[in-house]
């Protein structure tokens, strides 16, 4: 079936992480259902129900029936265009019809992040996790329940360091090798969305907590590990996945002075654009840093800058302070 071939395109051409891969599997053989009540259909019949009018209906069937929010709506009409795409590509369609539906409307929320006095108290704190006094510790009982304590303090001081110090998203961490860094010139290898490589660079005290901890990784593992190892471990010597680092930030953060709302790997990942803008980097150094693919996507932080400086204004302008009202 057209959709199988599909799957196999976004999960081995495309290289779409597992998660987006299910996404897009379960919106198209969702439409499937709408337009004929089961997914068992024929390439030519799904093909055919792919037009704006039976578009429309879809989507008019997300929000009213399964009420949805506009958001996931436009979600699943994005996961759908990009089956259109590939439809096209293959020769089984003109164009992509999804461009000719509006989509609804959705509020735009600017994003959350922490504010990086409240990560510097996290790191400081913890600053004793990331030390040779603590690798040497370590060292002595790595096969013990202590040594498993110490072993995972650090590698959790160390996920909240990467996340922060590079903007990484959580599926391109959890999918570095030891060769995707680079010692020497500082800086880490990064395949993103869309097979795109990108390389961010990396502070010396970063380098420096990364190498330790292959130290502690060495001593675990009792074996030369080659340059196609995971660069983060479990403490069992698997690669990481995605609920041990959504467990890990919010369990490091959880109790941060100043670390409201969610805690997730994202909101690191904001908090470093954001603190990015404050200090006037470029707008296009953030966005190759970060792996967007629209310098749009990258705007939405200027924004967050903007409402940071207009809230200083307000508390330290004097005709802010005053109302507006000229002074004496």
């Amino acid at each position: 079936m057209i959709i199988d071939r599909y799957i196999t395109y976004v999960r081995n051409v495309k290289r779409y992480s597992p998660r987006t891969v299910q996404l897009y599997e379960e919106v198209v053989r969702r439409y499937a259902v709408v337009a004929y009540g089961t997914d068992d259909v024929s390439d030519a019949q799904l093909v055919a129900s792919l037009n704006p009018s039976e578009i429309r209906s879809y989507q008019v069937h997300l929000m009213d029936k399964d009420k949805m929010s506009p958001k996931t709506v436009r979600l699943h009409l994005s996961a759908l265009s990009g089956f259109c795409r590939f439809l096209v590509k293959e020769g089984l369609m003109k164009s992509n019809p999804v461009r000719l539906v509006p989509k609804p409307k959705v509020e735009k929320r600017l994003p959350h992040f922490y504010k990086n006095e409240s990560l510097e108290t996290y790191f400081r704190d913890t600053e004793i996790n990331a030390s040779e006094l603590y690798l040497n510790e370590f060292l002595k009982i790595p096969d013990t329940p202590a040594g498993k304590k110490l072993y995972e303090d650090r590698l959790a001081r160390l996920i909240i360091s990467m996340l922060y110090g590079t903007g990484l998203r959580r599926s391109e961490l959890i999918s570095l090798n030891v060769s995707d860094v680079d010692f020497g010139r500082k800086v880490v290898k990064v395949v993103g969305k869309g097979n795109k490589m990108r390389e961010i660079p990396l502070v010396v005290s970063l380098c420096e907590e990364i190498l330790l901890y292959l130290k502690a990784v060495g001593a675990l593992t009792h074996e030369d590990r080659s340059l196609k190892s995971p660069l983060l471990m479990t403490y069992s010597g698997n690669r990481l996945y995605p609920a041990y680092v959504d467990r890990t930030v919010k369990r490091e953060l959880g109790d941060v002075k100043g670390i409201t709302g969610r805690r997730s790997p994202h909101v690191l990942r904001h908090s470093l654009a954001t603190e990015l803008m404050n200090e006037q980097a470029d707008l296009n150094s953030i966005k190759e840093m970060l792996g967007h693919s629209s310098l749009a996507t990258t705007q939405v932080y200027t924004h967050s800058s903007f409402a940071r400086l207009k809230n200083i204004y307000e508390r330290a302008h004097p005709r802010a302070k005053n109302g507006g009202k000229h002074g004496d």
